[in-house]
């Protein structure tokens, strides 16, 4: 096992964890929308981005729930000092992986 570096604590990671998470699920976002309807809007309206994604084909329907569960952690993770939990944090790298399958499907056919 490597050792932390000084200074890093469990909870800093699982910040940084599920902070990348939200990126990749956003970027998926991104990859299915391009790909299915030629354009994804850049927008910090969550409801909006979410929207865009549910008229992105079958795929992007079927995601959006979880985009949405993503997007709820954005905050938490990204703007606040609380600490996420070790338990979000692997319930957000989960939702960023199924994006990610979902995004390679759809940008792959």
């Amino acid at each position: 096992m490597v050792p932390k570096p000084s200074g890093v604590t469990n909870s800093s990671l699982h910040n940084a964890a599920t902070s990348n998470a939200v990126t990749s699920g956003i970027n998926s976002k991104d990859a299915i929308c391009l790909t299915v309807t030629g354009r994804s809007e850049k927008n910090d309206n969550h409801n909006q981005a979410i929207g865009e994604l549910k008229t992105s084909g079958r795929v992007g329907a079927g995601l959006a729930t979880t985009f949405s569960r993503l997007l709820k952690l954005k905050p938490k993770a990204q703007y606040q000092s609380e600490s996420m939990s070790a338990t979000d944090a692997a319930k957000a790298v989960d939702w960023a992986a199924k994006m990610f399958e979902g995004a390679r499907g759809v940008v792959r056919d």
